[in-house]
């Protein structure tokens, strides 16, 4: 069995269905300050709070249903080995990969059914 090379967990995702009533909660009721704020696309939010060097993140991308609950994403070195890997033990990608300015990944769900990102943050060019 190969190996992922995973290095940490990049984030932790929570579905929300109403993003002004859950930024009230995190930041008005918990008092967490946003790290960052994106609307990925008109009406579609994805915000990040920085707890003691992890990410939990909120967003509306997917929804908040029985079978679709929060997500730890896995940050791994190189993501086309590992969904090599992945695909060599017979591991079924369940959305992705899919690709933004700061990221790629791709998600697969474990033997309960449990969501896993598989998760790599893209280098930053001109630093």
């Amino acid at each position: 069995m190969a190996a992922l090379d995973i290095q940490e967990i990049a984030f932790i995702g929570h579905p929300v269905s109403d993003v002004p009533r859950a930024r009230h909660f995190y930041e008005g009721i918990l008092g967490l300050k946003p790290a960052m704020a994106h609307e990925i696309q008109p009406g579609q939010w994805w915000i990040e709070y920085e707890i003691a060097g992890l990410a939990l993140a909120l967003s509306n991308a997917w929804p908040p249903t029985p079978n679709s609950g929060p997500t730890v994403a896995l940050e791994v070195a190189d993501l086309d080995a590992a969904a090599a890997a992945l695909a060599n033990e017979g591991v079924a990608v369940d959305y992705g990969p899919m690709d933004t300015p700061v990221c790629r990944f791709f998600g697969i769900r474990d033997p309960d059914g449990n969501s896993i990102t598989i998760h790599q943050r893209r280098v930053a060019s001109g630093a």
